[in-house]
């Protein structure tokens, strides 16, 4: 088992992009010797086992940080579209993303991965159900922004 698979929640989704819960300050190391160039954070400050120089901690290893604080119990839909800026700059680079338990994760990459064509919808829904099945305020959440893109809701 690699240190990635330690971390809670961890899903690696093909070459260039990995997923987690909230990792201990030694996975940044295998992060980056994983080929990771950009950790992406979207676990409040205040969230569990958050670390308060996580940024420092990513960037001595080499790679960029960039936190994007997401209320577990209240997305907002520029949220995503920041997630979605950042991801666009990372095109083609191997970026980790984490939050606390690897839901709001594991939400916002469904809805980047489906919009992007990366992957089919049957895929990506399929990767975010590994993680949980989005309760009441995600589910809306995401339906509102599959609505936008004129696509059906979660089964």
């Amino acid at each position: 088992m690699s240190a990635l698979e330690t971390i809670r929640g961890y899903l690696r989704l093909g070459e260039e992009l990995g997923t987690s819960g909230m990792p201990e300050p030694e996975h940044f190391a295998a992060m980056r010797a994983a080929g990771f160039e950009a950790v992406i954070n979207l676990a409040l400050p205040t969230s569990d086992h958050a670390m308060p120089n996580e940024g420092e901690l990513v960037s001595a290893q080499g790679m960029t940080y960039v936190h994007i604080p997401v209320r577990f119990d209240a997305p907002q839909p520029e949220d995503f579209d920041r997630f979605s800026r950042v991801m666009e700059v990372f095109d083609g680079r191997r970026v980790f993303v984490h939050c606390a338990a690897n839901m709001r994760v594991s939400a916002f990459v469904f809805l980047h991965r489906l919009h992007g064509g990366d992957v089919s919808r049957e895929e990506a829904e399929r990767d975010l159900r590994k993680i949980w099945e989005p309760d009441a305020v995600w589910e809306e959440f995401v339906n509102r922004k599959l609505a936008e893109w004129k696509q059906p809701p979660l089964d």
